[in-house]
């Protein structure tokens, strides 16, 4: 974990327990090129060393493909989803400029079945791809406020890779529809996720949580903190021996919460974000 993980971990615990609530611990593993088992337990560790706890553990989702293709069938028998062959270099040269995303042109929504059997006997794997149909997604972000947005403008997207691989914003869904979940605390890179979820959320007749999307921690150059900062590693910072209070002060100043060099442990800031305003967090 970097510094910016552990201020949004930091956050989410507060808002878990100001409202007398639970937290989930859980491990998002899907990709098996960038996750390894053996990092788990060390992100246990500095949570811990931080002093947050956590109520409950959800299975790891690399271990729950069954439940994700229950989900999938569900969406299959509604017509929802359909099969998709196009490569990524495919679907960017297709595509439209589009802000950092490429939007999928729709290139594989009405192939006939005879033109998708011609395709698997070329030996091309298929992703599946939800149907997305024009409408608003509207939702109230505890930071960033009303938000209001076309599904569709962002073309039909992928919920289980052609790899065999279940995407991200299925897996999310369903998790959190099994747990129950009623809020979600996360960084504003996934203020733009959220749309998506919902639409899975209601066509899989779950329930929305309330979102609260922070702000992202930055580097000396204005950049996200990612893992390439190595000195801004929650590692690197109990390598040098600094007190973990003193870490939690600091991560409490940086929104407020905390005066500048105030030494704190997670528990004496559960009031404070109780008071707290999270719209002054929208920067």
């Amino acid at each position: 974990m970097h510094l910016g993980n552990a201020r949004t971990a930091l956050l989410a615990w507060l808002q878990a327990r100001a409202a007398d609530g639970r937290i989930a611990l859980r491990i998002e593993d899907l990709d098996r090129d960038r996750c390894r088992p053996a990092w788990v337990w060390p992100l246990r560790d500095d949570l811990a060393w931080l002093g947050l706890d956590w109520d409950l553990e959800q299975q790891r989702q690399s271990e729950r493909g069954a439940i994700y293709d229950g989900a999938l069938e569900r969406l299959q028998a509604a017509g929802v989803v359909y099969e998709c062959f196009c490569t990524r270099a495919e679907v960017r040269a297709a595509s439209a400029p589009h802000g950092p995303e490429p939007v999928y042109p729709g290139t594989c929504r009405d192939l006939t079945e005879a033109e998708r059997r011609q395709r698997r006997a070329a030996g091309r794997r298929a992703a599946l791809r939800l149907r997305v149909e024009p409408q608003v997604i509207a939702f109230d972000d505890l930071v960033h406020g009303p938000q209001h947005e076309d599904a569709s403008a962002g073309g039909d997207f992928v919920v289980r890779r052609a790899d065999g691989l279940h995407a991200y914003q299925l897996a999310v869904v369903v998790d959190d529809g099994e747990l129950g979940v009623t809020h979600v605390l996360r960084g504003d890179d996934l203020l733009s996720s959220t749309p998506r979820q919902i639409l899975l959320q209601r066509l899989l007749g779950l329930a929305t949580p309330v979102y609260a999307h922070v702000p992202l921690m930055r580097a000396s150059g204005g950049e996200r903190l990612a893992k390439r900062h190595a000195s801004a590693t929650l590692a690197a910072v109990r390598e040098a021996g600094r007190d973990p209070r003193a870490v939690v002060g600091e991560l409490a100043a940086s929104v407020g919460l905390a005066e500048a060099g105030e030494e704190v442990a997670p528990t004496d800031l559960v009031e404070r974000f109780r008071g707290a305003t999270l719209r002054r967090w929208a920067w």
